[in-house]
C-alpha cells in the first residue's frame, strides 16, 4: 500500500503577482524539502536565464528569497496525494490545495501559471479565482519534448505580461 505524501508550503507573499503551480513535488524535492530540486527540472534554470541571476548557484533560501521579492509565487495544485517515484502519471488519491486561501493572502494576484499538464488538468478550480490562468511547458526533466529554449519562449511571455522580467 502507498503512504499519503504531504506537498510543500506555498512559498508566497503579499506581494505575489504570479503564483506558478506544479502538480506535486518529485521524490527529490519532498526528501529536500524544496521545490524543484531535480537537478535536470529546468524551473531554476529558466528564471535564472530570465532574471539574469544564477538562481541555481544560490543557496535554497536565497532563490526563495528573490522569487517572492520579485513578484512570483509556487506551490502545486495537490495538498497530498499517493504517489510511487516522481512521475505525475503515477499521482493517485490526490488531494488539491486550497486555492481560496490566496486572495486573502495574495492581495496582488493578476494570474496563476500552470507549470504542465497535470496542474493545468485543473485550471477549472484556478480559474475560479477570476483570474487570467495560464498553461506553461513542464520544466520536469520528463518533458524532452520542449527545447530549453522553446520552454524559455514560453516562459518569458507569460511572466512578461504581469511584470516579472528584469
Amino acid at each position: 500500500m502507498t503512504r499519503l505524501l504531504q506537498g510543500l508550503p506555498p512559498v508566497i507573499a503579499e506581494q505575489t503577482r504570479l503564483l506558478v503551480l506544479g502538480s506535486f513535488p518529485g521524490v527529490a524535492s519532498l526528501r529536500a524539502q524544496q521545490y524543484y530540486a531535480h537537478p535536470q527540472n529546468q524551473f531554476w534554470k529558466i528564471l535564472s536565464a530570465l532574471w539574469a541571476t544564477d538562481l541555481t548557484g544560490m543557496p535554497y533560501d536565497r532563490r526563495i528569497e528573490a522569487v517572492r521579492s520579485l513578484g512570483l509565487g509556487i506551490w502545486d495544485v495537490y495538498a497530498a496525494c499517493e504517489r510511487e517515484g516522481s512521475l505525475d502519471a503515477d499521482i493517485r488519491a490526490g488531494k488539491l490545495n486550497d486555492f481560496d486561501r490566496l486572495r486573502s493572502q495574495c492581495p496582488r494576484l493578476q494570474a496563476i501559471a500552470h507549470n504542465g499538464g497535470e496542474s493545468f488538468r485543473h485550471a477549472r478550480h484556478t480559474r475560479a479565482l477570476g483570474l487570467p490562468v495560464y498553461r506553461l511547458p513542464s520544466t520536469s526533466p520528463a518533458n524532452a519534448s520542449w527545447s530549453f529554449e522553446r520552454k524559455l519562449a514560453a516562459w518569458r511571455e507569460v511572466l512578461g505580461r504581469h511584470g516579472l522580467l528584469r
